[in-house]
């Protein structure tokens, strides 16, 4: 799987914000259904396509966490969210927090590793 689709990408980054709050890092279909505000058949067809992307470990109607692989993913999904959250917000000085956080939400997902370190050292200078 060479290039992840960006509705795994927004799956991954809400387990890994949920579970972060949760014992042993493991988390419900509910929980995710509530925080996506989807249904929860359409969270357990996402979670057999992330399960046999080697991204969760999960067995059906059990918790479920995040691999390595998983957590890496959601982990750089946040930080090209909070990086391009501060670049409209500080850079192009955005006040509208729900236009920044819609366009971050939608970037996010198109960022390569080179482009987010050039916004971090940007925004270094703000």
């Amino acid at each position: 799987m060479s290039e992840i689709h960006e509705s795994y990408e927004d799956y991954l980054k809400a387990i890994y914000l949920i579970a972060k709050n949760n014992k042993g890092g493991w988390t419900s279909n509910s929980e995710i259904s509530n925080f996506l505000k989807v249904r929860p058949s359409s969270v357990t067809n996402m979670l057999y396509n992330l399960r046999k992307n080697g991204l969760i470990t999960w067995k059906p109607r059990k918790a479920l966490r995040l691999t390595k692989k998983g957590k890496e993913i959601a982990k750089n999904t946040i930080k090209n969210y909070n990086c391009l959250s501060k670049f409209f917000i500080k850079v192009l000085n955005l006040k509208n927090k729900k236009i920044v956080e819609k366009l971050s939400c939608e970037i996010e997902h198109h960022l390569n590793p080179e482009v987010t370190n050039a916004l971090e050292d940007l925004l270094l200078e703000y």
